[in-house]
């Protein structure tokens, strides 16, 4: 009964799903896509500014980006459900204790990271398929990039653990003036200052830092808990947990990551072999990529904003809250799946115009791979929430396991064997092949869990 009147106390166990979900969902997404932009707003500015190698450049320096996000959500993720779940249990100690060892976890893995990268700058880039044009460009870019990484990854993870505070707005503020204060800047460093690549990724690095710092404020007004100075110190039993539960979204992203890099060097062998060159793929597939990610953002802070609800009832065992929630986030992402789809195969050459001009062959390969690539668009807001899911009721092996579906499964081995066949074509038809796989098993492995799940609360 105590445990029941505590449930009562906290919106996440009685307040409507239809209310509860767009309060939490719509901040995640906001913090999400204004992150999306970092990449976006660089990617046209370096087109319009220093032109199609520097848009290759930024494609290949992209897995590091998607590393550092893979360690934040590692963390951020992974602190955030264990935190919501005890808090469920009414487990306040433990709860303050996982938020604490997850900040400080945060801070300690961007610093190791930055030094890491910082050591093995050119070995990195050129494994990530840069052709000598693209070379310096990179270099430049991933040289001063890598300097902000702790403040990103203490970014994206933190403002994870603010939302499960129960400050969604104040996580999505955090995120706003960090991008806000790149889009400015950008302009700025770049055409004012004549800085070029190095003007972009100053501008990145001065909006992660501001970000960064928006999250070090919060700290002394957590409210569901107080962290005091020893928590922030990670203890090896609450790093395990909080691994445990963020491993589902890490995985994911490192299979992003491990995707990019194959990706490039399969495009720079075959484009080569092609008449459009190894450049035009590199410049065009990393636009598509980062146009994509505004779309995983909507669905990815869709699943975000589901999760502290999800993790919560689940704890509490209100399992009518837990299946009523899938179902608002699982048609809100689906209908937005359908939006992209959509734009992405009416509108390609407009989308590649923003972010600057190229010869014809540049527009005929954005086109043909905008529409062919992403032709199974429509399934993908289904496979990342199903993921986020799985994490956030406690079942990480079935997270882990979705979040790698689609890369590693599935993308990656048809990318290398594919264009075997059928050459550079062979990419562009490995996209909706693994996207309608992946959708699929995602729909499957959710109905199994819900017959599982008992039909009233306990």
């Amino acid at each position: 009964m105590n445990k029941e009147q505590g449930n009562k106390k906290n919106p996440l166990g009685y307040a409507p799903i239809g209310k509860l979900l767009p309060k939490f969902a719509i901040p995640a997404v906001i913090s999400m896509l204004v992150s999306a932009l970092y990449n976006i707003v660089d990617q046209i500015f370096i087109g319009q500014g220093v032109g199609m190698f520097g848009n290759a450049a930024t494609n290949v320096a992209f897995p590091l980006t998607t590393l550092a996000t893979s360690v934040g959500l590692l963390l951020g993720i992974g602190g955030a459900s264990n935190f919501n779940l005890e808090m469920g249990r009414k487990h306040e100690d433990n709860a303050r204790k996982i938020a604490g060892s997850a900040f400080g976890s945060l801070f300690i893995a961007g610093f190791i990271i930055c030094v890491v990268v910082r050591l093995a700058l050119k070995p990195l880039i050129l494994a990530f398929g840069a052709t000598p044009q693209v070379m310096d460009y990179a270099i430049t870019y991933v040289g001063i990039t890598s300097l902000g990484m702790p403040f990103y990854i203490l970014s994206i993870g933190g403002n994870h653990l603010v939302r499960a505070d129960g400050s969604p707005t104040y996580s999505m503020i955090a995120t706003v003036s960090g991008a806000l204060i790149n889009t400015v800047l950008d302009p700025i460093f770049i055409f004012v200052f004549h800085w070029g690549m190095a003007g972009a990724a100053w501008a990145t690095v001065a909006g992660q830092m501001f970000s960064a710092l928006m999250v070090m404020v919060y700290w002394p007004r957590y409210k569901t808990v107080h962290l005091s100075k020893k928590d922030f110190i990670p203890k090896g039993k609450w790093v395990r947990v909080i691994v445990s539960l963020g491993a589902a979204a890490c995985f994911n992203q490192l299979a992003m990551m491990v995707s990019q890099i194959t990706m490039n060097n399969v495009l720079r062998y075959y484009g080569g072999l092609s008449v459009y060159g190894s450049d035009i793929p590199l410049a065009v597939v990393g636009i598509v990529a980062k146009v994509n990610m505004v779309f995983l953002s909507i669905v990815i802070g869709i699943a975000q904003g589901a999760q502290p609800i999800f993790g919560f009832n689940y704890g509490a065992k209100n399992y009518d809250r837990v299946r009523k929630t899938y179902r608002y986030a699982g048609t809100t992402a689906t209908l937005i799946a359908v939006a992209a789809f959509l734009g992405f195969q009416i509108f390609p050459r407009q989308i590649t115009s923003i972010f600057g001009n190229g010869e014809e062959l540049y527009y005929q390969f954005a086109i043909e791979y905008f529409r062919i690539f992403m032709f199974c668009t429509f399934l993908n807001g289904l496979q990342p929430l199903t993921a986020n899911f799985f994490t956030s009721i406690g079942k990480a092996k079935k997270g882990i396991f979705l979040s790698m579906t689609r890369q590693l499964v599935f993308l990656i081995p048809l990318v290398l064997l594919l264009p075997m066949q059928l050459g550079i074509d062979g990419v562009m038809y490995a996209g909706p092949i693994a996207d309608g796989a992946a959708g699929i098993l995602a729909i499957i492995l959710v109905l199994r869990e819900f017959k599982t799940m008992p039909a009233n609360r306990q």
